[in-house]
């Protein structure tokens, strides 16, 4: 059975213990630095505001957002979403998140080619991320190694999304980093604890591209096999 082949194992388990730990290290980061106040004290809302007003982009809307880590920037809406708490902390590791969106807000603005590439992905990925492992099983089970490779074709947007995700991610901690110091947020010390935060962060989408490509190419081996047999 599929369900059970060992070999998936193989695959998987690498980018499933990269996950892990790229879990752990930001929560105990985020967790550090949330006791560190700001040089300036000021709060994740408060921050954002005259990050974004710096930026040239006071038009952009900032609301409250639940859970937990769950802060992002929403380009179709124009919107910063900013958890509770982010917003009302005045800790480093609140304002490291709040540049870091930001800093899609910015690239946004400037219309940064890979953003607007991952924008485009979306829709693909959304369809395929759900239809593609559908469709691969169903040839699996047919013995159709044609209806396999369409799966793992549709499946392969995922791996691009995250593929095109990550400079993404990366440009925008960038722009975080050099935002919080321009506008005097963090100074030396501090600047180290944001930098930790952001790349904590940074191996999140590491670790989801190699379980897309993990995965991928678990699907293109089996597939293949079906191709050699057939």
């Amino acid at each position: 059975m599929f369900f059970f082949d060992p070999m998936y194992f193989v695959f998987a388990l690498p980018a499933l213990l990269l996950a892990f730990y790229a879990q752990m290290k930001v929560k105990s980061s985020y967790a550090k630095y949330l006791k560190v106040p700001n040089m300036r004290g000021i709060n994740g809302e408060q921050a954002a505001r005259s990050l974004l007003s710096a930026n040239g982009l006071d038009y952009v809307n900032i609301e409250g957002i639940p859970g937990e880590l769950t802060d992002h920037y929403d380009p179709r809406s124009k919107t910063l979403r900013l958890s509770a708490g982010v917003a009302r902390s005045s800790s480093v590791a609140a304002v490291g998140i709040v540049a870091h969106e930001v800093g899609h807000a910015v690239q946004d603005a400037k219309a940064y080619t890979p953003l607007r590439l991952r924008a485009g992905l979306v829709p693909v990925v959304n369809l395929g991320s759900w239809l593609g492992p559908i469709i691969f099983l169903a040839g699996l089970f047919m013995q159709s190694s044609s209806l396999a490779w369409m799966g793992v074709i549709l499946f392969g947007g995922t791996a691009i999304f995250a593929l095109v995700t990550l400079p993404v991610e990366l440009d925008a901690s960038r722009r975080a980093l050099k935002m919080l110091e321009t506008n005097g947020l963090v100074g030396v010390q501090d600047a180290k604890g944001a930098k930790s935060v952001l790349q904590a962060a940074a191996l999140t989408y590491v670790a989801a591209l190699a379980q897309a490509l993990s995965t991928l190419l678990y699907y293109a081996l089996l597939a293949s096999g079906m191709s050699r047999d057939n």
